[in-house]
């Protein structure tokens, strides 16, 4: 069984040579203050069930969720989501089935 660290990716910013990245502009990406300035470096992880990177080690409220249906991590949005409705939807499964919807079975 994997680790969750082995499902982290990895971001790097370096604007150390060039002109700053404005902090409305790095704030509404989702990171910090200042990450446009500099080096910033940090943890990512991709959700299982919707493709979003989230950036980790940021002043998170509460810790990323752990999806026990996909074994991997998936962000906020689509942990409420699973709460709601008690399903384990990964991005994977919603193309198969977009797929199946306009291929029809002659040509499967």
């Amino acid at each position: 069984m994997k680790s969750v660290r082995e499902l982290e990716g990895y971001l790097m910013l370096d604007h150390r040579h060039g002109a700053p990245v404005p902090d409305e502009v790095v704030v509404h990406a989702g990171l910090p203050v200042g990450a446009g300035r500099g080096l910033f470096e940090s943890a990512t992880y991709t959700c299982k069930h919707c493709q979003r990177v989230i950036v980790l080690g940021m002043n998170r409220e509460k810790p990323a969720t752990f999806c026990r249906g996909c074994q991997h991590m998936i962000c906020d949005p689509c942990a409420a989501e699973k709460h709601r409705t008690g399903v384990c939807r990964t991005f994977d499964q919603v193309i198969e089935e977009a797929l199946a919807a306009t291929i029809s079975p002659k040509e499967f």
